[in-house]
């Protein structure tokens, strides 16, 4: 395989507190310690950049099988590594759910016929994610299932719950948690609060999503098992992992870009790309996510990509689908609104985004030390444009971004040694 150098760039790897510039080698689909014999077969001027481990995205929906007319696998990991993210892991509400092992496998198989980034698929906690019945969580293993969810849908009973984190602790996998007392959402559009009251829609209250939490985080302490909340919203959340943490239980958590940005005030537009599960929240809500960055409470940043069809998308607020677009503007929203303002410094962003999601994955990447995958990142932190959704490589539009100015951009993304995106030449 060729080799690569990425000359002369601010080498930033969080996993080894690594932060200086220098040249990072690249071949037979490994970081290098060190320059080979010979020339290098590419090199990349990568001067005035910065070169990370490849960022992961665990938080992301790829819709196949099943959903194709949204995203497929194809177009979603092209979004993913024109975003500069090399990893994904899929979460498993498609049509069939991924709950067995030929569905993992199947998931598999599509990634490397894509032959974009890599692809982690999340098994189902339950059959048919219906909560009833586990689904058999070491077949999925087998099929390459890094971790399981009913993402989009809470494990509603307690014993089921408890049982999918016994037999996780033995498989060495978390449970990733969608925290939502579906009783009290029932109907919800949007956050229950002043300004649902104010346009007449039905709220969806910050607490259903804060007792699934501390119910879940028990269960963890109960047993040993890995817990870890998705798209965490409330202040109420971030506060029971930081307690749960503090106890030593195994929980994580992870925010995502749109729940530090954006709160409920912009549902007074009406507009359904500001519609998502779990709803934008107040500004009290986005400043403690905020807070649970910056503490390190909520170790990791993901983007809950969730793409939909134009036709189901544009409805009305009530009958719109929840979600929008993440990949392409992961990086950039980040830069602008959390390394700008200085709540975090470009290690501790970094961190989030690659070796933290890898250790609650349990995968191997997220790194830049010699002999491991070479999956990398090269970012301009300088970098200045404007999103724009028209230019997306998803096959969706859905995301409330459009005409945003940002900072900061990936301009090259290498997965496994092979540049698959360059805007260096």
């Amino acid at each position: 395989m060729p080799t690569l150098l990425l000359r002369n760039g601010r080498v930033i790897d969080p996993s080894r507190s690594l932060d200086a510039v220098s040249d990072l080698w690249l071949a037979g689909g490994v970081i290098l310690g060190g320059p080979p014999p010979g020339p290098p077969d590419r090199v990349l001027d990568c001067t005035g950049l910065i070169v990370a481990p490849g960022l992961i995205d665990m938080h992301v929906h790829l819709r196949e099988p099943g959903r194709e007319e949204d995203e497929t696998i194809a177009t979603g990991t092209a979004a993913a590594v024109a975003g500069g993210v090399t990893s994904v892991a899929c979460m498993p509400n498609t049509e069939p759910p991924l709950d067995t092992r030929m569905a993992a496998e199947f998931v598999v198989q599509q990634a490397r016929r894509a032959g974009n980034c890599n692809v982690f698929p999340v098994g189902a906690v339950t059959k048919g994610r219906e909560g009833k019945e586990l689904a058999e969580l070491g077949g999925l293993v087998e099929g390459g299932a890094v971790a399981f969810t009913d993402d989009g849908a809470p494990v509603y009973s307690a014993e089921i719950m408890r049982r999918a984190l016994e037999y996780c602790r033995m498989l060495d996998r978390a449970v990733l948690v969608h925290a939502e007392v579906l009783e009290l959402t029932q109907g919800g559009v949007m956050n229950e609060g002043l300004v649902s009251t104010q346009l007449g829609l039905r709220g969806m209250p910050a607490v259903a999503e804060d007792i699934m939490i501390a119910r879940d985080v028990m269960l963890s302490g109960l047993t040993g098992g890995r817990v870890h909340i998705l798209h965490v919203s409330t202040a109420g959340g971030v506060a029971l992992i930081r307690d749960g943490i503090a106890r030593g239980v195994p929980v994580t958590g992870e925010a995502c870009p749109h729940h530090f940005l954006l709160t409920d005030e912009t549902l007074r537009s009406f507009d359904s790309n500001y519609k998502m599960s779990p709803p934008l929240r107040t500004r009290r809500d986005a400043d403690a996510i905020l807070a649970g960055l910056k503490d390190g409470t909520l170790s990791v940043l993901a983007t809950d990509h969730a793409p939909h069809a134009p036709e189901k998308k544009e409805r009305e607020l009530d009958q719109a689908p929840n979600g929008i677009l993440g990949l392409e503007t992961f990086l950039p929203l980040c830069v602008t609104h959390l390394i700008e303002p200085g709540h975090l410094t470009w290690p501790q962003m970094l961190a989030k985004m690659t070796v933290n999601p890898a250790r609650v994955l349990g995968i191997d990447r997220g790194t830049l030390q010699p002999g491991r995958p070479a999956d990398v990142t090269v970012i301009d932190p300088k970098a200045r444009w404007k999103v724009d959704k028209s230019a997306s490589k998803s096959k969706s539009r859905n995301t409330p971004f459009d005409g945003w100015e940002v900072t900061g951009r990936a301009v090259a993304t290498v997965v496994g040694g092979e540049v698959k995106m360059s805007l260096l030449g």
